[in-house]
């Protein structure tokens, strides 16, 4: 099984991607930025982009890498990766629909001061990021239009992690 955890950049997918894994037996996180990292180390570059999701590759070897890593260790795949643009979640879902693979779509949502408090004390990448900035309306648009309905929401803006992972890995066991 995949539980993805998607939500703008800030909302606390990694930490609470770490928290949800520790909650779930065989589980693992698998950090689907790492597959985008990949794809930028090409030489000479890929067409210039400003987000290696925009690269098609992008999906489907996220949908086979997870598929290969679970044919392989079984269990469940935290994946903790904003995707806001609502054709590369079809493709995703779609892709692990394909090969028969079970996911569980968790929004982790908080409001918009919530996040720009977040963000602005973030002791790891720093106050301020510009580029978590950048995606807070984007992610604002996709939740009006089409994220909120595709996932399971959790309101974590009054939630610690911890509070929000065993909601989420409460869910899961069912």
């Amino acid at each position: 099984m995949i539980v993805w955890l998607n939500g703008t950049h800030g909302a606390g997918k990694t930490t609470t991607s770490t928290l949800v894994q520790q909650s779930l037996p065989d589980a693992r996180v698998f950090d689907a930025e790492k597959v985008g990292e990949t794809l930028m180390d090409i030489t000479p570059g890929l067409p210039e982009t400003d987000n290696f999701q925009h690269w098609p590759p992008w999906r489907p070897l996220v949908v086979e890498t997870a598929r290969r890593v679970l044919d392989y260790a079984g269990g469940t795949l935290v994946v903790p990766m904003t995707v806001l643009v609502e054709q590369y979640w079809r493709e995703i879902s779609q892709g692990f629909a394909h090969h028969g693979i079970p996911v569980r779509h968790f929004v982790l949502h908080a409001d918009q001061d919530t996040l720009r408090a977040r963000i602005a004390g973030d002791t790891v990448l720093g106050p301020d990021s510009p580029f978590r900035l950048r995606h807070l309306e984007p992610y604002a648009e996709a939740s009006r239009t089409w994220l909120h309905a595709e996932a399971e929401v959790v309101d974590t803006t009054h939630l610690t992690p911890s509070e929000a992972a065993l909601q989420i890995a409460g869910a899961v066991k069912g």
